[in-house]
């Protein structure tokens, strides 16, 4: 699907949508849980719906409630059952992740699989990691990509792990305390820790002990058990930093709801990064961030390093064509690793724009220039398309984005978020 969007301000109040993140955090640890436990206003998205499908084929019984948006789960105790059928994630790489080190805790063989950009990202770091613990894994290409095989059962022991994506470490955390045995995890190598952060705050929040030296190492005993509980889940930074972006570069202010001060979300620093830049940020109230921007031209450029803010990549290249001076982004070579790479595909799609850019192995750097509208490539992946869309409300004639419907991913209201709050 093709979508054009317009030159306009963006102005107004919108409610982020809820996080992805915390979502499928919620709905794992719960499935995993011995109890009945209610998730309250989760993601509505696909990323969601693959997660729901696995934490199902894994044994627990979801139950959604679709006048009060939740759901209710019976969790299966620590005990997940390997399904006969495979596990299709569809465009998920968090669930797939996440749910392989759970798989791990079945008696039996669980076979994961998703789509075509699924089955380029290598997860052979966390395939090792669980061949250490006790588990048994197999990537059917040889590959470390899915296909991929887990049979049970974990447990324990020393393993070491490097972390280019941060979801190898939250999927050893998540599973281990439920492992048979104590568990030793040594990280050398950890990029985006405000993730990792976030699991400890899941695993905080369920009284899992646990020891950590820094994030080099986890000592983690076993035998533990995950208990049924009720949680909201807060509204997503990463998908609220595109309504951010587009009033910085169109002059406008929006407030968006729903977002904690305190979450653990890695991308609440991109509002700090916003005003290192030049937006005024402000919260009238606790939950609701309103942004102004200086607009096209007025955001002062210089460098930023997202390692620990990945996903914020797309959207800041947006920003740099409107800033006074370049704008270095960089240290965030895993960028090249998510569902397109990000790095190559922002510079050749701004390019398209009329955009100068410097393309690094770690990242790029964005020249300022005037933003000439036109048809690009969103390439299938959620946060490129939006992105781009948010380029269009600064062109000069609009942008056509194809592979629009793939926003669903993450934001499935994004495009009528921005239709809603343009003003032309």
């Amino acid at each position: 699907m093709t979508t054009h969007v317009s030159p306009a301000t963006i102005a107004g109040r919108t409610q982020a949508p809820a996080s992805k993140s915390h979502t499928i955090r919620a709905l794992l640890i719960a499935s995993l849980a011995s109890g009945v436990s209610r998730v309250d206003k989760p993601l509505e998205s696909d990323d969601a719906t693959s997660c729901v499908d696995t934490c199902r084929a894994l044994g627990a019984t979801l139950t959604w409630n679709e006048e009060s948006e939740y759901y209710i789960v019976d969790g299966v105790a620590g005990r997940p059952t390997a399904p006969a059928d495979i596990i299709d994630v569809g465009n998920s790489g968090t669930t797939l992740y996440l749910a392989m080190s759970a798989a791990g805790l079945a008696e039996g063989t669980t076979t994961f699989t998703g789509d075509e950009q699924i089955r380029r990202r290598s997860a052979a770091p966390l395939l090792q990691s669980l061949d250490d613990l006790g588990a048994t894994t197999v990537s059917q290409a040889g590959n470390g990509c899915a296909p991929i095989t887990v049979t049970g059962r974990l447990r324990g022991g020393t393993t070491s792990i490097e972390c280019p994506t941060s979801q190898y470490l939250s999927s050893l955390l998540l599973a281990c305390p439920l492992a048979d045995g104590d568990t030793e995890i040594t990280v050398p190598l950890l990029w985006e820790r405000p993730y990792v952060d976030m699991t400890l705050w899941w695993l905080d929040r369920q009284g899992i002990r646990y020891e950590r030296d820094g994030y080099e190492r986890f000592t983690i005993p076993g035998g533990q058990r995950y208990s049924a509980f009720r949680t909201d889940v807060p509204g997503d930074y990463s998908s609220a930093t595109f309504l951010f972006v587009a009033a910085a570069i169109t002059g406008g202010t929006v407030t968006v709801t729903e977002l904690h001060p305190d979450d653990p979300q890695g991308d609440r620093a991109v509002l700090d990064m916003l005003e290192q830049l030049g937006c005024e940020v402000s919260w009238p109230r606790r939950t609701q961030v309103t942004v102004k921007g200086p607009g096209y031209g007025e955001l002062a450029g210089g460098e930023l390093d997202l390692n620990a803010t990945p996903d914020a990549l797309p959207a800041l290249a947006v920003l740099g064509a409107a800033c006074r001076s370049p704008l270095s982004l960089r240290n965030v070579p895993q960028a090249r690793q998510k569902e397109t790479d990000r790095v190559a595909v922002m510079a050749a799609e701004l390019g398209r724009l009329g955009i100068a850019i410097d393309e690094h192995e770690d990242g790029l750097v964005v020249h300022p220039g005037r933003l000439r509208g036109g048809e690009v490539h969103g390439h299938g992946d959620h946060r490129v398309v939006m992105a781009l869309a948010v380029a269009g409300l600064a062109s000069e004639t609009g942008v056509s984005v194809d592979t629009a419907e793939r926003a669903a991913v993450t934001y499935p209201g994004f495009f009528e978020a921005i239709e809603q709050l343009a003003k032309r």
